[in-house]
Parts: structure tokens; C-alpha cells; sequence
């Protein structure tokens, strides 16, 4: 899953998008990269965000979603039902919904849903997370919302761990480790870990001041392919294609010999 952020305040890329034609030919762009699906969101949730109108929003992304949806899977960044049913009728078949909120609207309309894990707003969720056992409870949440979801009548539906939404490193950590035990779930995982802020203080240096967003590549696709190795079903990740590479090679590695090749869908 590759993303498209029509937003001036967004942690990484914020600015970069915010015109329609440089969204939209970013979108084109991770297409041509490989990616399955393009994620376009119009409100940023980094930690201390604040909401955007959905007005507003919808301005941002709406043009954006339509001239992509002819090309490539679009799914739809937003945690409002107006927002999300306009990305509906321009082209979106997929909510990703960070707020565990639209499972009604998903299944109003037929498209698929991303289900997250989040403790308050992005405005408040990183102001002191606590968990007894982060792994046990966020599994629980995502399982209950994934069959809530899924008695309203919505057939795809997608589990998210929501790292660094609520979490301290720690809890980012534990829940990196226990990806496969999302997996043993039965209910498919997608996993956004792209360019996010833990990444940088794991991979500075002693001495060192945490990495910002522009130099947590290398620690993305470590992350993004270690996502893919415990058997998630999609990574969404801003280095697309740099990221299939990664995990190519790391495939290549792990696969028996003689076993033969999946196809490029299936190694994506």
C-alpha cells in the first residue's frame, strides 16, 4: 500500500502532495513502483494533530481518489463517515479507518475496511500510553471489532496493530515482535511502520538525537520487511518500491531451493 498525502502538516511528507496534480501523479508513480493499492488521506493523524473539516478534507482528496481509481485500488485515509462515503462514490473501495469507526458505512457500501488500534485522538494518544499487556489488549480490540465488523455485513476486513498511535516505544516494539500472533488471528493485518518516529530512536546512535522522518529509510524497509516475513497481508509504506526490493531479496534468501517463485502479485 502506498501513500498519498493530500495534507500540508503531515509528519513526513506533509506539503509535498497538497496539489492534486503532484497527488496524483505521486499516486501514478507508486503504481508504476508496484504498489497494489494507494492510500489517500486528507487529514494528518501524526501525534498532536489536530482535525481537519470535512468540508475541507474532502476538497483535498476527492479529485484526487477520482483520477486515481481508473488506475489502481484506492482506499481512502479517514476516520469520517461523510468523508469516507464521497471517497466512496469517487472511486474507493477501501476504508482505512484509524478511529475503528465506519464498519456500518463498509458495509452500507459494500467496500472493504481497515480496522486500527488507538488510544484517544491523534491530538491525545501520545501523552502517556499505559498498557498491562499492550499485545493482549490491542489484539482483543482489533479481534472484537474485526467480528462486529464483520456481523454488520462487511465481507474484507483488515486488522491494524496501530503502531505509534497510542504507544510508546516499548509497546511498539512488542507489538513488531508479535506480528505473527495477529496473523495466527485469521483475520488479515495490515501494518503501517513507514518513516514513523520510534524508527528514528532506534536507529540513532548512542550519542545521537533521534533521526528524523527524512533518515529513517534504511529502518522502514528493515521494519516493513520484517512486517512481510510474520505474514501480514499488506505494508504500507511510503518507499514502495524500495521496499519490494528489500523484499525480494530477503525472500530469495528464504525460500528452499528449487521451491519455485510466486508470482509478483503474491510477492507483493
Amino acid at each position: 500500500m502506498g501513500v498519498v498525502n493530500v495534507t500540508p502538516d503531515s509528519f513526513f511528507d506533509g506539503g509535498r502532495y497538497f496539489d492534486h496534480d503532484a497527488a496524483i501523479a505521486h499516486g501514478r508513480a507508486l503504481v508504476a513502483a508496484g504498489a497494489d493499492i494507494v492510500d489517500v488521506g486528507g487529514e494528518s493523524t501524526r501525534p498532536g494533530a489536530e482535525p481537519v473539516e470535512d468540508l475541507e478534507e474532502m476538497r483535498r482528496v476527492l479529485p484526487v481518489i477520482a483520477a486515481l481509481a481508473p488506475v489502481c485500488r484506492v482506499s481512502v485515509d479517514t476516520r469520517k463517515g461523510s468523508v469516507a462515503a464521497e471517497a466512496v462514490a469517487a472511486g474507493a473501495t477501501l476504508l482505512n479507518d484509524v478511529s475503528s469507526s465506519l464498519a456500518g458505512l463498509a458495509a452500507a457500501t459494500g467496500v472493504g475496511l481497515v480496522v486500527m488500534h488507538m488510544r484517544g485522538t491523534p491530538a491525545t494518544m501520545q501523552v502517556d500510553p499505559r498498557y498491562d499487556d499492550v499485545v493482549g489488549e490491542v489484539k482483543r480490540y482489533l479481534v472484537a471489532a474485526a467480528a462486529d465488523a464483520h456481523r454488520r455485513g462487511v465481507e474484507e476486513v483488515y486488522i491494524d496493530p496501530g503502531i505509534g498511535f497510542g504507544k510508546t516505544l516499548e509497546h511498539n516494539l512488542a507489538l513488531l515482535c508479535a506480528l505473527a500472533e495477529f496473523v495466527a488471528t485469521g483475520e488479515p493485518v495490515l501494518v503501517g511502520v513507514s518513516r514513523k518516529q520510534f524508527l528514528g530512536r532506534i536507529a540513532a546512535r548512542d550519542d545521537e538525537e533521534p533521526l528524523g522522518p527524512e533518515d529513517r529509510f534504511e529502518a522502514s524497509l528493515a521494519a516493513g520487511v520484517h512486517a512481510m516475513v510474520s505474514g501480514v497481508a499488506i505494508v504500507r509504506a511510503h518507499d514502495v518500491e524500495a521496499t519490494l526490493d528489500a523484499a525480494r531479496l530477503v525472500e530469495a534468501a528464504l525460500m528452499p531451493a528449487g521451491a519455485p517463485s510466486p508470482s509478483h502479485a503474491e510477492a507483493r
